[in-house]
């Protein structure tokens, strides 16, 4: 039986991290309530009458809230054994909704122009676009006894006593009042309050760790004539310091491919359909491309661009206020081209809730130094690759020469090796912390590789 954690909490923001916090805070708070600025009401999200994506009914558009929504996301293994712990069943309702499930073999990954070997077996994933993921969830949420949820509402304070939050101030259709709680979370992604707020009430602001990666990214959705890739339902190639360029190609609900064509450190690709296909000659295998060339487009190129990753470290803070917790990309945000966002969330709200079991005490400065543990890997595996790919080599230290040097060598022996690549798929994954890398057994393989 889970410990009582008071009466009621709020929870400012309804993207993945946002419900996925609701969802934990239910086995500890009588009442939730959920703030968010986007409509979430019958009819939002339904599919556009035209522009980027256009398609057949029941196919939803991204939120204005989560403009990267459009684009290729992906929910790393790690973060779906989550969800599906935090709602049982959710994997196998989004599958017989029209999610693509995929296993190693259906993969193709490319990285560092190395082809990896295929796992004859391995983790389960599933391939769906960001609103058809946001939605069953959100179905999952709105089922709740214990959650309301106030969409259309824009988060204009905290309210404070003392030390202490106890409460958020909310603009809605009906004005604007003080909703009174005894926890208040921080869900808004990367334009989260929480630093402006500390600043106000005369706390410090949380150092930050910023990284530029100068992403562009360009999708188009297209239908494949029937048996075009002969299997596959997803491929991926990795950008390398030669090109700047990769690319994903993923099998989402209602018979579409979703094509991405990813740039770093500004190389940006074309949105247009000529500039489009030409990227896709340059950077996919021949008969990918052939299959993306003969593919029906379904609406036009969407673009988009991200400057930096961020890391706000709120654990090094000596001072916070009890009753508010951060989360998801309100804390980090990160180059979006790994698709870790949407599990880092998901490891956020397991660590808030170890946190709650063990009572309220000392709450933020337990919860900020879990979260940092479970951040450490995917940041340090995203900033690595990052600075791998930026050919100005004083932003390089030795150690990251040297653990590029040896993820290179990797992913050379995981073109032959498949034990080399499920090592490779399972840390990137989250499922396995980058210290599995260098077992001894992997270290062996990738130097005999």
């Amino acid at each position: 039986m889970m410990r009582r954690a008071g009466d009621h909490a709020i929870v400012l923001g309804a993207g993945m991290s946002g419900l996925l916090a609701a969802r934990v805070l239910t086995d500890f708070y009588d009442r939730v309530t959920l703030v968010e600025r986007d409509a979430l009401g019958p009819g939002e999200g339904e599919a556009r009458e035209d522009g980027p994506g256009e398609e057949g009914p029941g196919e939803r558009a991204p939120r204005k809230g989560v403009p990267q929504g459009f684009h290729a996301h992906a929910l790393l293994p790690r973060g779906l054994q989550i969800m599906d712990e935090l709602f049982p069943g959710l994997t196998e309702e989004m599958i017989a909704d029209g999610a693509v499930p995929y296993e190693p073999a259906h993969v193709r990954m490319i990285m560092g122009g190395f082809e990896f070997a295929r796992a004859p077996a391995g983790e389960v994933g599933v391939s769906a676009t960001r609103p058809f993921l946001e939605e069953h969830v959100l179905r999952r949420v709105r089922a709740l006894d214990r959650v309301a949820i106030e969409d259309g509402a824009q988060v204009t304070g905290v309210l404070m006593e003392e030390d202490r939050v106890v409460g958020a101030s909310v603009a809605g259709p009906g004005g604007e009042r003080d909703l009174p709680a005894d926890l208040v979370v921080d869900a808004m992604g990367r334009g989260g309050r929480t630093p402006a707020w500390l600043e106000a009430m005369g706390f410090d602001r949380p150092q930050e760790d910023t990284i530029k990666v100068e992403v562009a990214y360009a999708t188009w959705y297209l239908r494949f004539p029937e048996g075009a890739l002969d299997g596959e339902r997803m491929v991926l190639v990795g950008a390398s310091p030669g090109t700047l360029k990769g690319a994903a190609l993923c099998m989402v609900e209602g018979d579409r491919w979703l094509v991405t064509l990813g740039g770093s450190a500004g190389v940006r690709p074309p949105a247009d359909r000529d500039g489009f296909l030409a990227w896709v000659d340059e950077v996919l295998p021949s008969d990918v491309a052939a299959a993306v060339r003969h593919a029906e487009p379904l609406g036009e190129i969407g673009a988009a661009r991200i400057p930096t990753s961020v890391r706000r470290r709120y654990e090094r803070l000596d001072r916070f206020p009890e009753g508010l917790l951060v989360t998801g990309d309100a804390i980090c945000h990160f180059n979006p081209i790994y698709g870790q966002g949407m599990s880092v969330g998901a490891l956020d709200a397991v660590a808030m809730r170890e946190c709650l079991r063990e009572g309220t005490g000392s709450l933020a400065a337990r919860y900020f130094a879990a979260v940092a543990r479970a951040l450490d890997p995917a940041w340090r595996l995203s900033t690595g690759a990052d600075l791998a790919l930026r050919e100005a080599e004083e932003q390089k230290t030795v150690a990251s020469r040297l653990l590029n040097a040896y993820l290179g060598r990797m992913r050379r022996a995981a073109a032959r090796d498949w034990r080399v690549a499920e090592a490779f798929g399972r840390v990137s994954g989250l499922v396995d912390r980058p210290s599995a890398l260098v077992r001894p057994a992997v270290v062996w393989r990738t130097l005999r590789g």
